[in-house]
């Protein structure tokens, strides 16, 4: 079995790249950082990866996409997949896409641009932690 992944999705490459960076920068070589420019490349990429048997931990996820914009995307994704961790990163989102992405989509949190690094990696620990917690809980009730 492969390391887990942690998927950023934003059009713009410049975002996905800094986040790589950042990332890479503090969790190093535990994770693949999987980035994708738009929600259908994401979805292509999760089931890739799906098949490849590699589980995603988190998914960073940019709001205002072409095609399919970022709640809609996250509510796909629970759908198919629960225990994913998912966080909406946005410079644009309105009250109304970011609450229904908390109810329909269990979204973790919602960070704004310009984001601030420590932030953005606390975000994702307590996103990390909650997993292992779940996973603990679930393997204890086996």
């Amino acid at each position: 079995m492969s390391k887990p992944a942690i998927l950023c999705v934003d059009d713009e490459v410049v975002v996905l790249n800094s986040l790589k960076i950042q990332l890479k920068k503090e969790f190093g070589d535990a994770y693949i950082y999987e980035v994708a420019e738009s929600a259908d490349e994401a979805l292509e990429i999760i089931e890739e990866m799906q098949l490849e048997k590699t589980d995603i931990l988190v998914i960073v996820s940019d709001w205002l996409m072409p095609g399919i914009k970022g709640d809609e995307f996250l509510i796909r994704v629970h759908e198919k997949y629960p225990n994913i961790i998912k966080v909406m990163l946005t410079g644009q989102a309105d009250e109304t896409a970011i609450q229904r992405a908390k109810q329909k989509a269990a979204l973790h949190n919602c960070l704004y641009k310009p984001w601030n690094s420590q932030e953005l990696i606390a975000t994702i620990r307590s996103g990390l932690a909650k997993l292992s917690l779940q996973n603990y809980l679930d393997n204890f009730k086996s």
